[in-house]
Formats: C-alpha cells, sequence, structure tokens
C-alpha cells in the first residue's frame, strides 16, 4: 500500500480511530482460527460510526485494498485472519444498543453488541435474544449475522437469520443500503437481509441490524440421558422426533468429548454412560414434554435424571466448551457438518469406522439439527465474533 493513499486514509479519520502500531497489527491480524500464514495487516481501523465506515470502504475501493472485517475475533474457522498489506475492520466500538421495543417485539442495535449484553438488556422487558453460539459472551451479534451463527437453542428457534427482520449495510463502495422490515410478516420483494446473513462480508459490511426477539419461557426443563452406546444415542434424537416433540435444546456428546470435559473442568460425565443426549424443553408444556422424552428415551435403555437450575446450567455451559478445547500435543481440525436427521445413526456409525481406520482421535459434540454456513473463498471475510 503506497505510503502517501496510506496518509489519505489516516487524515481522513479520528487519530483513535486507526493505527499502524505493529502490536496493534499483530494483535488484528487473527482470530481464534489455526494460523498457517501469518500475515500482518497494514492499518487497523475501529469505527465509531457509519460514516466512518462509509469513508473506509469507499478509500479501499478506489485504491484496490482489501478489507479483513471482524468483531470480537472470536471465530474459530480464520474468517477474520488478515491477508498481506489488507485493512482490518474492527467493529468493536459500534456497541450500542439503540432501541427496545418490547410491543413490537423487537430490538435494534450496532453491529458491536456482544450477543450477552443485548440478551441483558431485552431481559428486563421479559425477552431473549434466541441464536446463542458457544461464544455468545463475548461474540458480537455482526459478526453472528456474519457468519448466520447457530447455537444450541436453534433446534428449536431457528439460526441468526430467522431472528434478523432488517439490516444496514455498507457496501464495497461506500455506499448504504436498507434491507427488510420491522414487522414479523414482510414478503414483498427479494430477501436481501436474508441474502446479507451468513455471507461473511463479501457483499457488505452490516453496521446496523433491527433483530426479532422471542418471550423468556416461563418454565425449562433439562434432561440428561446417558446410553451405553453413541450409535443408541443417536437414536434417540430420531425418537424425540416421532414423539413430535420439538426441544428448545437437544445435544449429543461421545466419550471422548464427555473424557475431555472432565480433564478439564473435573466433571464427572464419563461415570455416568458412553453418550450424553442433553435436552431441554421451555414454555408451558415444558414439564410434559419432559416427561414424554422420558419415557421415549427410557426404551432405548437411557439412564436419565432431571438437573436442577445449578446443575442445568452446569451440563449446558459444559457443551458450549465442547468445542476449540486445546490439545498442543495433537493436530486438531474442527469442522461443522450437517446430515439429513434421518442419516444420523448412519452418519455417526460410518465417521466412528473412519475414525478407527485411520487412527484419528475423534470428538464429536453434535448439534440436532446442525445448520452452519459454508465458508466463502472470497477475499472480504467476517468471523463469527
Amino acid at each position: 500500500m503506497p505510503e502517501l493513499q496510506l496518509t489519505d486514509l489516516i487524515s481522513s479519520l479520528p487519530a483513535d480511530a486507526i493505527s499502524t502500531d505493529a502490536d496493534q497489527l499483530q494483535r488484528y491480524s487473527t482470530d481464534l482460527g489455526p494460523v498457517v500464514d501469518l500475515q500482518l495487516p497494514a492499518v487497523v481501523v475501529w469505527p465509531g460510526t457509519i460514516e466512518e465506515v462509509q469513508t473506509v470502504l469507499g478509500w479501499a475501493y478506489r485504491t484496490g485494498t482489501v478489507v479483513v472485517t471482524r468483531g470480537a475475533g472470536t471465530g474459530v474457522s480464520g474468517g477474520a485472519h488478515a491477508t498481506a498489506g489488507c485493512i482490518v475492520l474492527s467493529l468493536e466500538r459500534m456497541n450500542r444498543i439503540l432501541d427496545i421495543r418490547p410491543d413490537d417485539e423487537l430490538a435494534v442495535v450496532e453491529p458491536g453488541v456482544v450477543n450477552a449484553d443485548l440478551n441483558a438488556a431485552v431481559a428486563e422487558y421479559g425477552f431473549m435474544y434466541a441464536p446463542d453460539p458457544a461464544s455468545y459472551r463475548i461474540s458480537t451479534i455482526g459478526g453472528n449475522i456474519a457468519t448466520n451463527a447457530g447455537g444450541l437453542r436453534c433446534a428449536k428457534y431457528g439460526v441468526t437469520r430467522e431472528a434478523i427482520l432488517a439490516l444496514e449495510v455498507v457496501l464495497a463502495d461506500g455506499t448504504l443500503i436498507h434491507t427488510g422490515h420491522q414487522t414479523f410478516k414482510g414478503v414483498a420483494g427479494y430477501d436481501l437481509t436474508g441474502l446479507i446473513v451468513g455471507s461473511e462480508g463479501t457483499l457488505g459490511v452490516v453496521v446496523g441490524a433491527t433483530v426479532r426477539l422471542k418471550y423468556l419461557p416461563d418454565e425449562v426443563h433439562t434432561l440428561a440421558a446417558f446410553f451405553p452406546d453413541f450409535r443408541i444415542a443417536a437414536a434417540g434424537v430420531l425418537a424425540v422426533g416421532k414423539a413430535r416433540i420439538q426441544p428448545a435444546i437437544m445435544e449429543l456428546l461421545d466419550a471422548a468429548t464427555m473424557s475431555e470435559l472432565d480433564r478439564q473442568f473435573g466433571s464427572s460425565l464419563s461415570d455416568r454412560g458412553t453418550a450424553l443426549l442433553l435436552i431441554q424443553t421451555d414454555g408451558f408444556g415444558a414439564a410434559a414434554e419432559a416427561e414424554e422424552i422420558r419415557r421415549v428415551l427410557s426404551c432405548l435403555g437411557s439412564t436419565i435424571s432431571t438437573e436442577n437450575a445449578a446443575e442445568a446450567e452446569k451440563l449446558v455451559e459444559l457443551r458450549r466448551n465442547s468445542r476449540g478445547m486445546e490439545k498442543p500435543e495433537e493436530y486438531r481440525v474442527g469442522e461443522d457438518v450437517a446430515v439429513p436427521r434421518s442419516q444420523l445413526v448412519l452418519y455417526v456409525a460410518e465417521l466412528e469406522r473412519m475414525a478407527a481406520e485411520h487412527g484419528v482421535s475423534l470428538r464429536s459434540p453434535a448439534v440436532m439439527p446442525a445448520r452452519s454456513p459454508t465458508p466463502s473463498p472470497l477475499r472480504s471475510r467476517k468471523e463469527r465474533g
């Protein structure tokens, strides 16, 4: 990047909104994904307004400079890794909750708002923001939008796309556009909002979002069903579906995952079985649904416990921590996959066969259903948080 051009960009922004400091370039060069070839950006920018984002993208468009957008840097797939000489555009300072409208069941936020902070704010009105990726305590709404993040509650409430009503987006040339609507029913025209959610920054930079809220459930029941065999536990997922029950959370952990969690957090999951199906029901019918799930899974030979609030929260948190576990002495690869529920048992069996054939240590925390965006190969990228 020519020094003269960079000086022009620096002069167009507030002094504290841009840096070429070596430590900052290093810090913002990666997210939490594995680093194969570390490359440093030319500059890091922290815009505080939409206009400043427009200034950066307009300048990058005119000079042909790559922009890598990021939020909290919590992604584990390398989506916010810098390319040499690029601009890293960090939206972490655009972190205001602009409006909460309980009667309309929505909130208007900037992209740097942390998922957990939004939930804390809307809980005062009896609402929740349903998408809950594992990094919800530190990941941002903008990053969640970029990757169409799911989370434990996606089985019932869907992924991020289902929770986004409208967006404000700055395009590559600096143009600001507005997409979507502020009503639940909005069927006219192209669904540009749905197109942008999950596009990982390749279509534009999200600078504002209108999100749909859900009522906090009045009642929650958590069941921990332990099985002697992972494939039987996978069959339990289908059994719950055939019972016409839609849990809020349904998560499956295998023996290796439980053993690693026990090692890291001092839990005793492995003492209770070789596979865990963690299920949570919510709402007015939570108790009745939990009882039917207990009956169905007992027929498959599971040992089931109903967890109190503290135990349930502990189990859910253990599940959230079952991804991204560090094993420095091993080469670790983490992948999200999606299969039809009808093929789940066959998939698990084939996965175990391949792992045994190739001598691979396998840990399989599974989300039911698993819905994950396909990483984009294009240059301008955005990560989960």
